[in-house]
């Protein structure tokens, strides 16, 4: 089925915007350039539309990666999925940061780990297989200390995402030949992945009115931390 998706990535600091249709995807911009995401979000989508001569009420509806990743981020890129939704009338499909990683090793024959940063010596991580055409989630999404995760690791592992590029040397350190990297140029999640995964979701039946789509923080933010000390 040849659904028109809008889809955008914010949980990252490296952020994306992908035009689809069906499974071709029209145009793709990913910026990692260390800047507000809301200062180039908004430009970037009226360029994508205007390429490609539509505009959002052409759309079938709008992907939106809902966590986890940065709490900013993510407010920005839903904040703007959800105008702009509104605006047109159309549904929204949310999708999982970690398993949008894990689209940018398809078909791998050993366990994916996807892994993004999430400071503060924590690691957000998402284990995977690829069955049936797909990334298959293998347990809970989890936020915790990298040692923590590396010691339930038993088999070759192949690892992607900014969390593998910044504890690259404990990984190889503690798990020597079972550990297995991608190169950084795909340690960022892309929206054109995240495209796939917001498609799939509405063949299924699972797009959901923009009020109904929330974040996945999976931690709980400094505000909520503070006020339980209250």
């Amino acid at each position: 089925m040849s659904l028109k998706l809008l889809t955008i990535q914010t949980a990252t600091p490296a952020g994306s915007v992908a035009l689809t249709v069906g499974e071709h995807l029209l145009g793709e911009l990913l910026l990692d350039v260390r800047r507000p995401h809301g200062s180039w979000l908004l430009q970037a989508i009226e360029q994508l539309l205007k390429a490609a001569g539509m505009t959002a009420t052409d759309l079938d509806g709008f992907g939106v990666t809902l966590g986890p990743g940065s709490f900013t981020g993510l407010r920005v890129g839903l904040a703007t999925v959800k105008g702009l939704a509104l605006a047109a009338g159309k549904p929204v499909a949310g999708v999982s940061t970690l398993q949008t990683l894990a689209m940018q090793a398809p078909h791998v024959a050993v366990p994916l780990c996807a892994l993004l940063d999430a400071r503060k010596h924590e690691v957000y991580a998402g284990h995977f297989r690829w069955q049936a055409g797909w990334p298959q989630p293998a347990g809970a999404e989890q936020v915790l200390p990298p040692e923590q995760l590396l010691a339930g690791i038993r088999e070759a592992t192949l690892f992607v995402g900014d969390g593998a590029s910044v504890y690259r040397t404990l990984i190889a350190r503690q798990l020597g030949a079972r550990a297995h990297f991608l190169p950084d140029v795909y340690a960022p999640p892309r929206a054109a992945h995240a495209a796939l995964l917001a498609r799939r979701a509405f063949l299924a039946g699972a797009a959901q009115p923009p009020a109904a789509v929330n974040p996945v923080y999976i931690r709980p933010s400094e505000a909520e931390i503070n006020a339980t000390k209250c």
